[in-house]
């Protein structure tokens, strides 16, 4: 796998743009009666967009690709956690992730959540289409394409930031 050309990090007020990108696109689809957020990147941006849209019925999808060097990219998802079939039918359902990369988790969740007659569109923060394994689908919504490597806030180290830290041992002098 090729490294990518840069690092991009994020700030919440960056977030805030992309979500405001995404809003109005949004909102001429919908209305949305479900949505499926595929963890963990998809949970923070899903909770905004749930926010925003008013949409009440949210539901999680985690999948890996077990990684075996002769599979490559090509290896079989493994749904960790899927919603079951009749919690989205003929649901209007946005397919939220964080990126977009190889393309790999958001169409193997696309194409499960497809068998359930529900009405589907796929949303992302960031579509990498110099990345992706799919030349003629990509997500129906997405902020920003970039082929930058993206680091979320929350993602960022979560240190103390000269914090004090308090000494669980009691002081004796404090009574």
């Amino acid at each position: 796998m090729a490294m990518p050309q840069s690092y991009k990090r994020l700030t919440w007020d960056d977030v805030d743009r992309l979500i405001d990108i995404l809003l109005p696109q949004l909102e001429a689809v919908g209305p949305f009666q479900a949505m499926v957020m595929i963890t963990r990147g998809g949970v923070i941006p899903g909770g905004l967009l749930a926010e925003a849209l008013n949409i009440q019925h949210l539901l999680t999808a985690a999948v890996d690709f077990p990684s075996t060097e002769s599979a490559g990219l090509m290896s079989w998802p493994k749904f960790l956690q899927f919603p079951k079939e009749d919690l989205l039918e003929g649901r209007r359902t946005l397919i939220v992730d964080d990126v977009w990369g190889s393309g790999r988790t958001s169409t193997s969740v696309r194409e499960r959540v497809a068998g359930s007659t529900a009405q589907l569109y796929n949303c992302v923060l960031h579509f990498n289409p110099y990345r992706s394994l799919f030349t003629k689908i990509k997500p129906d919504f997405y902020g920003e394409a970039t082929d930058a490597y993206i680091i979320y806030p929350w993602e960022s180290d979560r240190g103390t930031y000269d914090i004090r830290q308090l000494d669980p041992t009691p002081d004796p002098e404090a009574n």
